[in-house]
């Protein structure tokens, strides 16, 4: 599967690539961000884990990339950061660009089911399987078998839904200000009803983070969540972290950080970029 370079921009002594492919799963082409540290041209025998930065609403591959200042921090410890688009892009499906919380920039990290979505809008196949598949094709310098998983927001959600469904496949999990119970906010019953069907809470509940986590039986868990005291989304009752973290009593640790003064930006997650990325690292260099 080629993988085209749009560009090379020198980043904390590594680089970031912008690059595009054709995408079966959403029927697009799909742009999105690939750091590689600087230990990837030092040591052509080296190979590198992946840490997988999944945005928010409205962003692409660029936003976490350009604005979160985790190649600090991945410089230092040798990671690789895969910054994926949050949608298909052109699918021109009526109402794709209606609203910035649902089609464009609005995926959700969910395979959508219900028509017309379900013809393109498969971001969990996509995320899981078709593009790290390329990444790896392409990127010989990276480890397929030491993968982590990270967002925000939306990203959140997917960061942790895809962690909790598909045990032993990530090696770590964090994230900042994460949609972590969908099926009971606006935003998530908003994009479930469009991508599944307002009957379908069976499968609304097997994208929910806070109803995954009640039925987890793998490894004790170990989850860094940030949320800011002045996140205008968490008062808006959007994010119910709270709600995640006492369904995952008794099963590890889940360390929910309430950041005084703190919003929902990228300022948030700058400031907190090294202390995610060590958490990640932690799991991704343990046996390198």
């Amino acid at each position: 599967m080629s993988v085209q370079t749009k560009a090379t921009i020198a980043s904390f002594g590594g680089k970031l690539l912008k690059l595009a492919h054709n995408a079966s799963t959403t029927n697009c082409e799909m742009a999105f961000n690939l750091y590689l540290p600087p230990q990837t041209t030092t040591n052509s025998l080296h190979k590198v884990p992946l840490l997988i930065y999944l945005a928010g609403l409205t962003c692409t591959g660029d936003n976490g990339a350009e604005k979160g200042f985790f190649q600090h921090a991945a410089s230092q410890k040798g990671i690789a950061i895969l910054y994926p688009d949050t949608s298909p892009r052109g699918l021109k499906i009526e109402g794709e660009d209606e609203s910035y919380d649902f089609g464009n920039g609005a995926g959700f990290y969910v395979d959508a089911t219900k028509s017309p979505w379900s013809k393109g809008y498969k971001m969990y196949s996509y995320i899981t399987q078709e593009l790290p598949k390329a990444v790896f094709e392409n990127f010989t310098e990276i480890d397929s078998e030491r993968v982590s998983i990270f967002g925000h927001s939306m990203g959140g959600h997917g960061a942790l839904t895809l962690f909790l469904k598909n045990p032993g496949k990530y090696k770590s999990v964090s994230a900042y200000a994460p949609i972590a119970n969908p099926m009971k906010c606006p935003w998530g019953e908003k994009a479930f009803s469009g991508y599944f069907g307002e009957e379908e809470k069976g499968k609304w509940a097997e994208h929910d983070a806070t109803e995954l986590v009640k039925k987890w039986k793998g490894e004790p868990l170990d989850i860094l969540i940030d949320v800011g005291t002045a996140d205008n989304f968490y008062k808006q009752n959007q994010l119910l972290p709270e709600n995640f973290a006492k369904a995952a009593e008794g099963k590890g640790k889940v360390n929910v950080r309430w950041q005084d003064g703190y919003d929902h930006s990228y300022f948030t997650m700058a400031t907190f970029a090294d202390d995610h990325v060590n958490h990640a690292a932690r799991y991704l260099l343990e046996k390198a």
